[in-house]
């Protein structure tokens, strides 16, 4: 039988709530006709922001949004989009399709958007093609509270009192649309770059700067070496799909081997994890640098019909178990990984809402944070996995993937993953030492692993009562569905 060994006892690192945060660049309709469909819109709406995509995410307790960038962020210049909205020109978004933007979301939009949330900003200062002056000029636009002409003019912009704001990016991929930089050229523009991005009145910036592409350890060790004393967290993005880039394939209509393909890619995040955790423990064993895993999630072609570099892709359950094995991934890393940024939000890659004009759907990825919600800022309990394998037909992997928590003083929470594509499994969980008073579950499943939500039917699949459950002692044993996600909430006397 299947086994999770529950080490109650060494339960140690705190998981972040940062690192169930979300992306959201201006890239296809993720800000317009996402976010963002204007004051004078028939759609629900708070000044501009639409409402039922708030709700959504309050829902799943967002805790921090990155923007305005990905490869937008190092061709944004802030001051265009600031001050009354009919005098803002346009710009060309040079990276997605060569639209004309008319920049009616900027910096007091997106901090809004923020505080109706309930929400950190993380915001990605531009490197590539922008000015140290800039830079450090909307540090000071955002924070200072006093005079100074930058805040004398957010007052003229209609704010007050300056934003609370500590994730701070210098930066976004400067390997490659942020410039096509070498590690050690990036890691001198970081140095002078974040000198003057400065902690003005009580405000305390946590300064994140560009990481690897994925396995580029080079990069890492470059940084570390030369830029670690100054940096609060390093950057690293990992995408994955099903199959080569020239040929990522349909979000709804692959293969059982597609599909294992794609899980073996997201638990590869392990490994790179690992990987550039050691590189940064020579330099920083104390763990004081965050390892920022600031873009991550499945690429897949876009839906035919739709604009190709506008990245809209359907979501499917196989996107749901990709999200929960990084998820707990992540959980499992909470010493070094604290922050972490899907992407994206809406319409666009992995995304957690999709809308169509008035409707709104949330995907099997929304259900998997939703679940997942009580891991924010839980204490994390070591997990040891035994099972079966999955056949893939190179390298075999473990069919079942686990993390759990402990909320302070309260529960146990474990979120298991059964990765089979054809039949369901039991998994007997073992917890030394605990006395086990009460259990119950959800469960995230579906008839077939291809199955996604649609507008027509948007609730087809979402989480439902875990029924096969047994405890006694310190055992619990669960039947899973499969091609599942799974959260037991365990309670102890």
């Amino acid at each position: 039988m299947n086994t999770i060994l529950v080490r109650v006892n060494q339960a140690k690192h705190a998981i972040s709530r940062h690192i169930y945060g979300h992306f959201s660049e201006h890239l296809g309709r993720c800000i317009y006709d996402g976010f963002w469909v204007g004051e004078d819109s028939p759609i629900p709406n708070t000044r501009g922001i639409r409402k039922d995509i708030v709700e959504a995410l309050r829902q799943i307790r967002i805790p921090n949004l990155r923007w305005p960038g990905g490869c937008f962020a190092d061709s944004y210049h802030w001051k265009d989009g600031i001050g009354p909205r009919e005098r803002r020109g346009g710009m060309v978004n040079i990276h997605w399709g060569g639209v004309v933007e008319n920049n009616h979301f900027g910096t007091h939009e997106f901090m809004d958007l923020c505080e109706q949330l309930g929400c950190e900003p993380y915001i990605c200062g531009n490197v590539g093609s922008g000015t140290v002056q800039e830079m450090a000029q909307w540090v000071e636009y955002l924070t200072f509270d006093s005079g100074g002409l930058m805040a004398e003019l957010r007052r003229s912009n209609g704010r007050d009192k300056p934003w609370k704001l500590h994730f701070w990016g210098v930066g976004n991929e400067n390997w490659g649309c942020g410039g096509s930089m070498r590690p050690e050229y990036y890691a001198d523009l970081y140095r002078q770059y974040q000198m003057y991005c400065r902690n003005f009145s009580d405000n305390f910036l946590c300064k994140i700067a560009c990481g690897p592409n994925k396995d580029d350890y080079n990069w890492t060790k470059v940084m570390m070496e030369r830029a670690g004393s100054s940096m609060g967290g390093l950057g690293m993005h990992y995408y994955f799909t099903q199959g080569p880039w020239n040929k990522k394939g349909s979000a709804t209509d692959f293969t059982v081997n597609e599909y294992l393909t794609s899980l073996t890619q997201a638990l590869h995040m392990d490994t790179l994890i690992r990987k550039h955790s050691a590189i940064m423990d020579e330099r920083d064993p104390d763990k004081r640098i965050m390892l920022a895993v600031d873009e991550w999630g499945i690429w897949l072609d876009n839906e035919p019909g739709t604009n190709p570099v506008f990245l809209y892709q359907q979501n499917s359950m196989r996107d749901a178990l990709a999200a929960a094995i990084t998820l707990n991934i992540f959980n499992n890393h909470a010493d070094r990984v604290r922050l972490a940024s899907l992407a994206q939000t809406v319409n666009v890659l992995q995304s957690m809402v999709l809308t169509d004009g008035p409707r709104m759907l949330r995907t099997p990825t929304w259900h998997v944070f939703e679940m997942y919600t009580p891991h924010h800022d839980a204490v994390m309990i070591p997990t040891d996995v035994a099972c079966e394998y999955c056949d893939t037909g190179s390298e075999p992997i473990a069919s079942i993937n686990a993390s759990a928590s402990r909320i302070a003083g309260g529960d146990i929470h474990i979120s298991v993953c059964n990765l089979l594509p054809d039949h369901e499994t039991t998994v007997r969980i073992v917890m030394p030492g605990a006395d086990v008073s009460a259990v119950s579950g959800r469960v995230l499943a579906s008839e077939t692993f291809t199955n996604h939500n649609t507008f027509d039917e948007p609730n087809r699949i979402s989480a439902e009562v875990l029924e096969e459950i047994d405890y006694n002692a310190d055992e619990v044993t669960v039947r899973l569905p499969r091609s599942s996600v799974s959260v037991l909430t365990i309670s102890l006397s």
